[in-house]
């Protein structure tokens, strides 16, 4: 008799079950019924079922967790998976976390039902006699000092190889090679994701790697960090080609799985076959050397590349956001990708170079929208970043992100507890204070007399608007002092001073300090700008 146990948490959906055909006139015996994934744990411990049947929604642990905890903790334990609804999601999540197969309530008949049980009795023939022993050759065992190996820890050799001899995996091995496969985007991918999603997301990698890849006893894949994968494989053949040939075509099948199921793009490189696991090491220093040049490294000696923005383009970058300085970043980013051509559009240099750029704007957004969380829905999302396919794709997106980001911020740095004209008002003097924004091109802009605008002005902000004008550019020519970059008299062109004289008398009125001084010690706190009275 083969023991099933039934998990549904809606006792309809049990009974039917239960009634729709003889199960001991079958082979089979409801061994207990369970109405969430918490309880049907417990059951599964107490009564070791071969198969258990589970609804794919259910509260608390849904079907698709409970399938993936039962493989991990149960891997001689076959599933099949219910529910009401045809959702491919659903259905390629389940398979692709092992279950036997998945089937819809309303289509269900006795002739299905007893197909799909007869069908996970002969993958529990398969796994042997003794599924017991299923766990003691779990790849899982050897997956840490695999890991700790490609990171470079002393005496990881010694433990993979005895920790191999132990579970009996790697059978009349003669050679071994090792691959590195390197998620990508991992780092642009993950940023947005808690370390609970960004773990969820990595072990499911590894699962479909390691199924992608067959038989664990020969080939073995672990997580070494940062979006990396490594994989050993066993060889039998003494033909070195033919065992690197096969090894090639598995990683192919890794890569198109990977994209199919998760929609994760990689790429890979395999190590050169050495004699032991006590080798292995050196194998995946070979591999790892190709794959450098493959995300566009260079070889030892030659011209050093750029590894993430300089302390200029940071200040430079920090500067265009505190005056919303649109072309600017524009510029920015252009020179950025211009200086990154050749170079593979997901390698470590670009990806750490786009993070960078990103965080730069999270932070901008942080400090001036804290509370603007439904806005940020407007923002081109993240998730896509995966699919561009080229360095001027990645560019381009980037343009578009940061130019939405600024057109969210404009609005919100000009917003106060003013009415619509004044706010409008402010928003063009933010936008042109640096190219000769006066009252009377103001007014027009907004339809208003210049009179009528210049009064509800002052009273709404308590100063003129030539005053409020002066603050702001005294408060951008601060920031343009700060990053070094340019002389007195640039700062004073850049703000929109058409006199230099002009400037450092106002320069003085609002920090207390010449322009000159300021220079000397710019983050002094008695140089903040005073408000206009």
């Amino acid at each position: 008799m083969y023991r099933v146990l039934l998990v549904d948490d809606e006792p309809l959906a049990r009974h039917n079950l239960r009634t729709l055909t003889d199960w001991r006139g079958h082979g089979f015996e409801l061994c207990g019924e369970a109405y969430n994934g918490a309880l049907a744990l417990e059951m599964i411990g107490q009564f070791r079922p071969h198969v258990v049947i589970l609804d794919v929604s259910m509260p608390e642990m849904d079907g698709v967790e409970l399938n993936r905890t039962i493989r991990e903790r149960y891997p001689a334990v076959r599933t099949i998976m219910l529910s009401s609804y045809d959702d491919y999601d659903y259905v390629r999540e389940c398979l692709m976390n092992g279950a036997v197969d998945y089937l819809l309530k309303h289509r269900l008949d006795e002739r299905t039902l007893l197909a799909v049980l007869n069908k996970a009795v002969r993958d529990v023939r398969g796994d042997g006699k003794q599924p017991e022993r299923a766990e003691s050759r779990d790849p899982a065992a050897v997956r840490e000092p695999l890991a700790d190996l490609a990171r470079g820890r002393p005496g990881a050799a010694p433990e993979l190889a005895a920790h191999a001899k132990r579970l009996g995996l790697y059978p009349q091995a003669v050679g071994f090679a090792a691959a590195v496969v390197q998620l990508i985007p991992f780092l642009l991918l993950t940023e947005s994701l808690s370390d609970v999603q960004t773990n969820r997301l990595v072990q499911r990698a590894v699962d479909i790697v390691q199924q992608s890849l067959g038989d664990p006893r020969e080939r073995t894949a672990a997580y070494a960090g940062e979006g990396r994968l490594i994989v050993v494989f066993a060889f039998k053949e003494r033909s070195e080609r033919a065992a690197v040939s096969e090894a090639e075509r598995l990683l192919g099948v890794v890569k198109h799985s990977l994209e199919l199921f998760l929609n994760l793009h990689c790429i890979y490189a395999l190590g050169h076959v050495c004699g032991s696991l006590l080798q292995l090491g050196a194998s995946i220093g070979s591999a790892e050397r190709a794959l450098e040049l493959a995300e566009g490294g260079e070889p030892a000696g030659a011209r050093k590349r750029r590894a993430s923005l300089t302390i200029e383009e940071q200040q430079q970058l920090l500067l265009h956001f505190e005056r919303l300085d649109e072309e600017g970043i524009r510029r920015l980013i252009a020179s950025l990708f211009a200086s990154l051509q050749g170079l593979p559009p997901f390698s470590r240099t670009v990806q750490t170079i786009v993070s960078e750029l990103l965080h730069a704007g999270d932070k901008a957004w942080k400090k001036w929208m804290p509370a603007a969380g439904a806005a940020a829905a407007e923002l081109p999302s993240r998730s896509g970043i995966g699919k561009l396919g080229s360095l001027g794709e990645l560019e381009r997106w980037l343009q578009s992100y940061f130019a939405q980001l600024l057109r969210l911020l404009k609005p919100h740095r000009a917003s106060g507890p003013y009415s619509r004209h004044v706010t409008q008002a402010i928003q063009l003097i933010l936008d042109h204070y640096h190219d000769g924004i006066t009252l009377e091109r103001a007014a027009g802009a907004i339809g208003l007399n210049p009179s009528y605008l210049s009064r509800i002005f002052k009273e709404e902000t308590r100063s003129t608007f030539s005053e409020y004008v002066s603050r702001v550019r005294i408060e951008a020519s601060c920031r343009l002092l700060e990053s070094g970059r340019f002389s007195i008299k640039e700062v004073c062109r850049q703000v929109g001073f058409s006199s230099y004289n002009y400037f450092f008398k106002v320069f003085k009125e609002l920090t207390g300090r010449t322009p000159h001084a300021y220079l000397t010690r710019p983050g002094a706190e008695e140089a903040t700008v005073k408000e206009v009275e």
